[in-house]
């Protein structure tokens, strides 16, 4: 009887070894195809505007879509002028039971075309847009505690998508589409910015580029150490430097303007590399299998700490 239990053991073990695996396979493929769609000749580089941006922000569209998220407007885009162009931001919603919200966020615009030559922007950012994609799969559906707000932002350059969601938000433009009642920033806990998660090329530590750095939300360090499944390697500041590290978490990026607002913000990043803004920001560049490892950081820290947000 002892041995047939051993054997039950294994076996049980064995298929969710297998499962694990497949799951894995099966979120690196994922990851790869919305790089590379994202980064394909049909999106262009998705510079604001453009017929190519239009296709990224579609696409994150059809996913909110799929996965049952609640639009706050028409089809998710809400437009607004960014120069002389106009720029969409993708925003939809995960409802809570509670009356807070955290909003996770990634640009999804990039260069776009300069001198004739395309700027894929893999890394920048179609590497956090496949990353808030995937959480959105993973996320939509539970019943937290928390509403989630998911944001593909436009207009990176200038922070204009993040300006008019800001804008939207103070100025009690933003309704919640289950309440109809105004999002408004105090009842929002944190804002979580996924942006450029997909390089291996500047690692921490020389030798190991299954890293990932997350700047702010100092709170919840510990629960990230706990979650660290994986024994990724964990930076809490860019690269040892006190000054960079403020100028990535609260002068530039996205979140920089939520920080001004008095909103607590986040960052999760693989930092700049040599290709970061270069023609050669490919999805040949980047590795998914890291990929996959911090993405299943980054579900398991927004699993486990939008209760406590």
């Amino acid at each position: 009887m002892i041995h047939i239990k051993k054997i039950a053991l294994f076996l049980t073990l064995a298929c969710a070894l297998f499962l694990c695996r497949e799951a894995s396979a099966q979120r690196i493929g994922q990851l790869r195809r919305d790089v590379e769609f994202l980064s394909s000749e049909m999106c262009a580089g998705r510079g604001t505007g453009t017929a190519g941006a239009g296709e990224a922000a579609q696409l994150v569209a059809r996913r909110f879509a799929k996965y049952g998220l609640e639009p706050f407007t028409p089809g998710y885009c809400t437009s607004f002028f960014a120069g002389d162009k106009i720029g969409r931001n993708v925003i939809g919603l995960q409802p809570g039971w509670g009356d807070k919200y955290i909003v996770i966020t990634a640009h999804y615009d990039n260069l776009g075309i300069l001198e004739g030559n395309i700027y894929p922007g893999a890394d920048s950012n179609a590497s956090g847009v496949a990353m808030l994609l995937g959480l959105v799969e993973e996320l939509a559906g539970n019943n937290y505690p928390q509403s989630i707000i998911f944001v593909a932002l436009d207009a990176h350059q200038t922070m204009g998508g993040a300006s008019d969601l800001l804008d939207r938000i103070e100025s009690g433009r933003l309704i919640n589409p289950r309440t109809g009642r105004p999002v408004t920033a105090n009842h929002i806990t944190s804002v979580v910015n996924l942006d450029m998660l997909g390089a291996t090329s500047a690692p921490l530590h020389q030798g190991r580029p299954d890293y990932i750095i997350m700047l702010g939300s100092e709170k919840h360090r510990d629960l990230l150490l706990r979650l660290n499944i994986d024994s990724m390697d964990i930076g809490f500041d860019y690269y040892g430097s006190a000054s960079f590290t403020d100028m990535f978490l609260n002068r530039v990026g996205d979140q920089k303007v939520f920080h001004e607002a008095g909103i607590p913000v986040g960052l999760f990043t693989s930092g700049i590399t040599m290709l970061t803004n270069k023609r050669e920001d490919t999805a040949d560049s980047l590795d998914y299998e890291v990929m996959d490892k911090r993405f299943t950081l980054l579900y398991h820290f927004f699993d486990h700490s939008i209760p406590l947000l």
